[in-house]
C-alpha cells in the first residue's frame, strides 16, 4: 500500500468544467493545501463520452488511476457498464485486485458493500438521501465520512464541480488495506450514487 494513504484527512477537488465527459479529480492535503494525488480517466472511447452527456452516464464504464504527482499510482478504480446495480473493482499500486464495490438494491441515498479480495463484507458505505454525508460502517462503528463541501451557490450553479472532505477514523490503522478501498469509494460515490 502506497505510502500517501496513511493520511487521515484529504480534500478531494473536481475539476470545473461545463461540458465534460472524463471526471478528473485532485485530492490536497488540507493541512498544507498542496496536492498530493490527482484522479484521472484518460481513457475514454467515443461511445463512452457520448453517453456521458446522456440519462445514462451512470451505466457507463470507467477507469480512474489515483497517482502521486510524479505519476505513481496509488489506487485504481474499475467498473464496466451496468444496467441496474454498479460492481466496482479497486487495484493497488500494482495493479493487484484488493477488493471492490457491489452496489446494494434497496437503498435510500445511496449504498455499497465494500468486499475484500474474497468477496467479504469488510464495511458498508452508507448515506442520507436529504445530502451528501456517507458513512463507512463496520459493526456499528464508523471508520470514515465523506461530506460534500460547500463552494459557493454561483460555483455549484454553473458547472457540476463537487468537492468532498474524507475523513478516516484514527481507529483505521495506518497499514490497514481497507484505506484503499475508502479512498476508491470517494470515486465511485460521485460515479455512480450522484450523477
Amino acid at each position: 500500500m502506497h505510502e500517501i494513504l496513511k493520511n487521515n484527512i484529504y480534500l478531494v477537488k473536481e475539476h470545473v468544467g461545463m461540458f465534460k465527459a472524463a471526471n478528473n479529480y485532485d485530492i490536497y492535503d488540507p493541512e498544507s493545501g498542496k496536492i498530493i494525488m490527482h484522479c484521472r480517466e484518460d481513457n475514454l472511447g467515443f461511445l463512452t463520452k457520448l453517453f456521458r452527456f446522456t440519462d445514462y452516464k451512470r451505466m457507463t464504464p470507467f477507469d480512474v488511476r489515483i497517482s502521486t504527482p510524479d505519476g505513481q499510482q496509488v489506487v485504481r478504480v474499475t467498473k464496466g457498464v451496468n444496467v441496474f446495480l454498479s460492481k466496482v473493482d479497486v487495484m493497488d499500486d500494482r495493479d493487484s485486485h484488493v477488493g471492490g464495490f457491489k452496489q446494494k438494491l434497496f437503498s435510500i441515498g445511496g449504498a455499497f458493500d465494500v468486499r475484500d479480495t474474497n468477496d467479504q463484507t469488510l464495511c458498508s458505505l452508507k448515506g442520507k438521501w436529504t445530502g451528501w454525508d456517507f458513512s463507512f460502517m463496520a459493526e456499528g462503528q464508523q471508520l470514515a465520512r465523506v461530506t460534500k463541501k460547500w463552494a459557493g451557490l454561483g460555483k455549484e450553479m454553473f458547472t457540476s464541480a463537487d468537492n468532498y472532505i474524507l475523513e478516516i477514523s484514527d481507529d483505521v490503522q495506518p497499514d490497514n488495506p481497507v484505506r484503499q478501498l475508502i479512498m476508491a469509494a470517494v470515486m465511485c460515490i460521485d460515479m455512480v450514487l450522484k450523477e
